[in-house]
């Protein structure tokens, strides 16, 4: 979409959702939106609302490729990564790897 000029979709955060929130209403499937999501919060509510079941991300991984650790320390999540990354994480975001064991190297 949006490659003819045709089209008038306003560019703006979660501008996509609504298509998807309507095809998930419109048929019961499960549904994945796009669409300028760049927050954790921002994707975290469209799950919560039920607008779609899957969010998937484009340009915040290509300016954040760690977006998901990134996620789960806000949000309180864990992630599982390698022992090569446990000493990669800010002190404020230790918590986020699930097996870390600090002092191991």
């Amino acid at each position: 979409g949006g490659i003819s000029p045709n089209q008038q979709i306003k560019l703006g955060p979660n501008y996509q959702v609504p298509f998807a929130k309507a095809i998930k209403a419109a048929t019961g499937m499960p549904t994945m939106t796009v669409g300028l999501i760049t927050d954790p919060k921002q994707a975290e509510a469209i799950l919560e609302n039920q607008e779609a079941d899957l969010i998937a991300l484009a340009r915040a991984f290509l300016y954040k490729p760690r977006w998901a650790w990134e996620a789960a320390a806000a949000l309180g999540g864990q992630v599982s990564a390698s022992p090569q990354y446990w000493r990669c994480l800010p002190r404020e975001a230790q918590s986020v790897f699930v097996e870390a064991k600090m002092g191991q190297r």
